[in-house]
């Protein structure tokens, strides 16, 4: 199985900055895929980020340069580093991965328990 743990959410002022992590760890083969979605309440999860196991990225419309997504593939590690914080951008941000548990295993999804972001004066 695999565990997704996420950290580095937290209340900041319109304009502030956060850091976000997610550490991937069980027993696996590998990983592919990782980033991260959100979820503002009675609204529809949307995909932020995503970040391939080879390093290319794709990023949500909305973000327009505000937020920069990487990954360290030594310790499975993705991060979120948003800048330029507004209020419409607090949500339950979420961790995904898509990996294998073996080296024939088909590949599945894993998510972490999401992480609150909240963009206030």
């Amino acid at each position: 199985q695999v565990q997704l743990v996420e950290s580095g959410g937290g209340l900041v002022q319109p304009g502030g900055s956060l850091r976000l992590s997610c550490a991937a760890s069980g027993r696996m083969f590998s990983i592919n895929d990782m980033g991260w979605y959100r979820q503002a309440p009675g609204k529809e999860r949307e995909l932020v980020a995503v970040i391939t196991s080879g390093g290319s990225t794709n990023y949500a419309d909305f973000i327009k340069g505000r937020f920069t997504i990487s990954r360290d593939n030594a310790q499975n590690t993705v991060f979120l580093q948003m800048n330029s914080l507004k209020p419409e951008d607090t949500a339950v941000y979420y961790c995904f991965a898509n990996a294998r548990l073996g080296v024939s295993s088909r590949l599945d999804g894993y998510w972490g328990q999401g992480t609150q972001v909240t963009v206030s004066s």
